[in-house]
């Protein structure tokens, strides 16, 4: 997928030349300006990589391959919606030590969920809830919002053969068809960050109680947390 188009929902079109068969479409939402010109005019690398990925759960490690982010973690913040004005004023009130740790709190959740075998509540107890809540309140020095960009996407409705997608009724298009998105990158070394974070698991782990399994899983994920971070 070219960074032109982002994946989304897929539309069941009720009406068919032959009983029994219906064209399934989907939408899609393309590149169609940026604060560089028009389509796709001077899209940085970093946020072709991130559209690229949009679809996965972990969209950073291509980015973080790219030698002006070596050694270093990134997070991009990110808002959408039809007045580019407001967009940027949203982006000049972005702040690293207010909103960074939202962004730094979603990824450890989404490293804790995928390394758990069980519900995340029941792997690892009151330390899974406590952790997202600290790094949510945490401090993380060293970070610096690094670069902003916005563009302009149109919902494009195309014909889809993938049988294994989700169908729904084509009335269901949704009203909006243009949106501005504008997305800021933030990066933070990643010894510097790896750090903030063992201090506050260290200080979790102290402070909560957790069965013998419990303690068993804190233990495997805390020991290989930035393998997969």
């Amino acid at each position: 997928m070219s960074c032109a188009g982002q994946r989304g929902r897929v539309i069941f079109h009720p009406g068919s030349a032959q009983e029994g068969e219906h064209p399934v479409l989907h939408e899609t939402w393309q590149v169609i300006e940026t604060q560089n010109g028009g389509g796709e005019a001077g899209i940085p690398e970093w946020l072709k990589l991130y559209l690229d990925t949009e679809v996965r759960n972990n969209k950073f490690p291509e980015i973080e391959a790219l030698d002006r982010y070596n050694g270093k973690y990134v997070f991009i913040g990110e808002n959408r919606g039809d007045n580019i004005n407001v967009l940027k004023q949203w982006v000049r009130v972005f702040s690293v030590t207010q909103d960074l740790p939202r962004l730094v709190a979603q990824r450890v959740e989404r490293r804790l969920v995928t390394a758990a075998s069980l519900y995340p509540d029941d792997e690892y107890g009151e330390y899974f809830v406590n952790m997202i809540r600290s790094i949510s309140n945490g401090e993380f020095a060293g970070a610096v919002k690094d670069e902003t960009f916005w563009i302009k996407r149109q919902l494009v409705i195309v014909e889809n053969e993938d049988e294994n997608e989700d169908e729904f009724p084509a009335e269901d298009i949704p009203f909006v068809t243009e949106r501005f998105e504008i997305f800021v990158l933030v990066s933070i070394n990643k010894d510097v960050l790896q750090g903030q974070i063992r201090s506050i698991m260290s200080d979790v782990r102290a402070a909560v109680t957790v069965t013998r399994d419990q303690a068993s899983a804190i233990n495997r994920v805390q020991n290989t947390f930035f393998e997969r971070f």
